[in-house]
């Protein structure tokens, strides 16, 4: 009897203890950016995967490099914004927690998105005139230039 009580008190100290290593918040924080891939994979436990494109400017060379932030989403709604946001092409800000510990039933990182913010409007559509200098709003956007079809005036004509 005592060899069973001493085997559930272990077993309740290591189920404690992975708790703690996996739901337990490291550390905290926001990343904002463009989400330049985010994908639902995995062979046997399919989970969100994202990357983050944040950006940067590099000290060191004076010049722009490209920074990621790969991240992981356990909650369904929160991975149908980031769809969305993807498919607009808008700036976010994710907020996430940092675990200690990572199972593979939860995402390939440590890094689990719990909110997301729209940062800017929509990318405007292909064709759109308003970023260019005098627009004005409530006017009709310009159609699109059709090919050009060689025309032939009557008074040509008449002079052959």
């Amino acid at each position: 009897m005592r060899g069973l009580l001493y085997f559930l008190l272990f077993l309740l100290i290591v189920c404690g203890v992975l708790y703690a290593l996996t739901g337990w918040s490291y550390s905290d924080g926001e990343r904002a950016g463009t989400v330049s891939k985010f994908s639902r994979r995995g062979f046997i436990f399919k989970t969100y995967e994202g990357v983050l494109n944040v950006g940067g400017f590099s000290g060191e060379t004076g010049s722009l490099t490209p920074q990621y932030f790969d991240f992981s989403v356990k909650d369904e709604a929160v991975a149908k914004q980031i769809t969305e946001a993807v498919k607009s092409g808008q700036r976010v800000t994710l907020h996430y927690e940092e675990k200690i510990l990572k199972f593979p039933w939860n995402g390939e990182t440590k890094y689990y998105i719990t909110q997301v913010e729209v940062v800017g409007p929509a990318a405007r559509p292909y064709g759109d005139t308003s970023a260019y200098p005098g627009y004005q709003p409530g006017q009709p956007q310009p159609a699109q230039p059709q090919a050009q079809q060689p025309q032939q005036s009557a008074a040509a004509d008449s002079t052959l």
